[in-house]
């Protein structure tokens, strides 16, 4: 019951989160007085998305969003994954963080635009290079938060273990990545966006397909509204997934960590 009134309370703040971003957005369009043939509010989106006349604009936008949605997941689980091992490897052997932290900050300050075509030339133009860009910018904010909290463990419980003779692997196991979990589910609520936008520059520059291809070809041809009803796709679609992270967290660390939560399941 507790976990259903969790997620009913997420959904709740998720069309919180919708309703006042289309009320700035109309507020804006409307009160500065844009150009109506350029710009459009969430009510002409809805109005385009729910016409009967535009059956195959919206069967278009939904296989667009499809490939889109897969590469953001693929990428943010990618991303994931690879952070984790690294930052694993960084609280297991200091001399791994030393040689390799400075190269991960080095290509961080790349832009991701000019690694684009870089990478589509050395994993070609499909899902794995998409999934790579999506990954590569989920993966520093992973790194960062957990590599952080790894090593922010409090130094009683380290002794504690440490008077228990348990292995640094049993420490890393049992006190450690349990306690980065705050900062893990922190960080994925930071990436999960990041993600979409790391698909859609993905398909814009290296696939030519999903939402990104498609939003681009939509301002080339002047369809305006399909191209702002895929921005309003992609910024629902962001905050659904910070709402299902954030409702994640809620369950992992009343499992793991009720303390950070006030109570438990």
């Amino acid at each position: 019951m507790k976990a259903a009134w969790k997620f009913l309370k997420g959904i709740g703040g998720a069309l919180l989160s919708v309703a006042v971003i289309c009320g700035v957005w109309q507020l804006l369009v409307k009160g500065l007085e844009l150009d109506p043939f350029l710009t459009r509010g969430p009510i002409d989106v809805w109005n385009f998305v729910t016409d009967p006349a535009n059956d195959a604009e919206r069967a278009l936008l939904w296989e667009a969003f499809k490939v889109t949605a897969v590469d953001a997941l693929l990428g943010l689980a990618f991303g994931t994954v690879a952070a984790l091992a690294t930052a694993i490897a960084f609280a297991l052997w200091q001399g791994v963080e030393q040689t390799l932290l400075p190269v991960a900050m080095a290509l961080r300050a790349v832009p991701l635009v000019a690694m684009t075509p870089l990478i589509a030339l050395i994993f070609g133009r499909g899902l794995v290079a998409v999934t790579v860009i999506a990954g590569i910018v989920t993966f520093f904010p992973v790194l960062v938060n957990v590599s952080l909290a790894l090593r922010a463990v409090t130094p009683s419980s380290l002794d504690l273990m440490r008077a228990y003779g348990a292995s640094a692997y049993t420490t890393l196991f049992r006190v450690q990545l349990p306690g980065a979990l705050p900062a893990l589910f922190a960080a994925l609520r930071v990436a999960a966006p990041l993600a979409l936008v790391g698909a859609l520059l993905a398909e814009w520059l290296a696939t030519g397909k999903g939402l990104g291809y498609l939003m681009l070809a939509s301002v080339t041809t002047f369809e305006l509204d399909r191209m702002w009803t895929g921005v309003t796709i992609v910024t629902v679609a962001s905050i659904v997934l910070y709402t299902l992270i954030s409702f994640a967290e809620q369950l992992t660390l009343a499992r793991y960590a009720p303390e950070r939560t006030g109570r438990t399941l």
